[in-house]
């Protein structure tokens, strides 16, 4: 569905870069920006969308740098977290107005950067699955997350994983499957990132991450926020979760989703689509 009454976002130019948009649902609505992470694009909100259509909310979803086909710049500094943020940025001065943020997976990464930075942009932020860079922070030094992110230095070996998903797809297609993938899913994957030609530009989100500037990590968000986890997320720990409050000073739901893996948008999506709409209504200094 095109918005009526305007003319709908289908790309956006930052850093010489063209990136691909998908902007639907109601013309007069407030705009929702959904940041897609690793290995997903725009298209995993797809459950998600008709939702915050029927709430009246307009939604703008990106594929991100490395991921249109158009803004795959080679090496991985262009791939800075700065950068990354640089481009939500770009797009948000694009669609004219703040916007409520969500952010999945390494969106929500680029999603907190953005807040924490520019809270004039930002009406309300959602973040699903990642929390807070510096929660992240304290739960690798202070409990299990560090081996939880073991795959962070699999995906820095240099072309480990582009000649493993080449020449055995069954290894990694299993490991997808292990983090609670559908088949469904893991196919999609295949198709809309390696088939794609996604795939490299999509690691060198991961690879890049030595060069993430440091206030990220430090600085605190005040924009209403909800941050949403689910228990059965193989990646992201529990303890992480518990510190993500500590990095927040607006106001602040944790809202925690059982049974259900990392991939929220896709497994949870009625669940996940009541929290942008209640964080995205809830008047500001208003508790939940």
């Amino acid at each position: 569905m095109s918005p009526a009454g305007r003319s709908a976002i289908t790309t956006f130019t930052h850093d010489g870069w063209v990136f691909d948009v998908q902007d639907t649902g109601p013309a007069e609505g407030e705009p929702v920006l959904l940041l897609h992470g690793f290995p997903e694009r725009a298209s995993c909100w797809d459950a998600v969308v008709p939702l915050l259509h029927a709430r009246g909310l307009r939604t703008v979803a990106p594929d991100q740098r490395g991921y249109s086909p158009r803004a795959r710049p080679r090496g991985r500094w262009p791939y800075r977290l700065n950068r990354l943020v640089a481009d939500a940025t770009a797009l948000v001065d694009r669609i004219g107005t703040p916007v409520h943020l969500v952010g999945h997976d390494w969106g929500a990464m680029v999603a907190w950067g953005l807040a924490a930075q520019r809270p004039d942009l930002v009406r309300s932020l959602t973040a699903v699955s990642v929390p807070h860079p510096g929660a992240f922070l304290d739960a690798c030094r202070h409990g299990p997350q560090l081996r939880r992110s073991w795959y962070f230095g699999l995906f820095n070996v240099p072309w480990l994983v582009e000649l493993t998903v080449r020449w055995r797809r069954d290894a990694f297609d299993v490991s997808l499957r292990k983090g609670g993938m559908s088949a469904e899913d893991v196919a999609r994957f295949h198709r809309e990132i390696v088939e794609y030609g996604a795939l490299r530009g999509a690691l060198l989100w991961y690879r890049a991450m030595p060069f993430a500037p440091a206030w990220m990590s430090r600085t605190p968000v005040s924009v209403p926020t909800t941050y949403v986890w689910s228990d059965r997320d193989v990646a992201l720990t529990r303890e992480a979760a518990l510190a993500c409050e500590r990095f927040v000073t607006g106001d602040y739901r944790l809202l925690v989703l059982p049974g259900i893996s990392h991939w929220i948008p896709r497994q949870a999506p009625e669940a996940l689509a009541e929290a942008i709409v209640a964080r995205a209504t809830t008047p500001p200094g208003v508790n939940e």
